[in-house]
């Protein structure tokens, strides 16, 4: 029966081995994951702002002035 107790032991201690990595393992993606969401947004946000300047030179280049969609200044 000690046998048997060593053996269950060892494989106890094998999976808390194992699980203690995979939570490392997950903690490092999540900051991971994380770093790059916020990266993403700020991206998104300066596409957001060159896309807005993009269609206000072009008004400009073509002649009309300042872009028809463009709330008046009371709003």
């Amino acid at each position: 029966m000690t046998e048997e107790i060593k053996a269950l032991v060892e494989r106890v201690d094998e999976l808390e081995s194992r699980l203690a990595f995979q939570e490392d393992t997950i903690s490092q993606l999540n900051d991971v994951i994380t770093r790059q969401d916020t990266d993403i947004r700020t991206l998104l946000a300066h596409m957001r702002e060159l896309g807005e300047k993009y269609r206000t030179i072009a008004f400009e280049v073509q002649g009309a002035g300042k872009p028809l969609d463009e709330k008046p200044p009371h709003y």
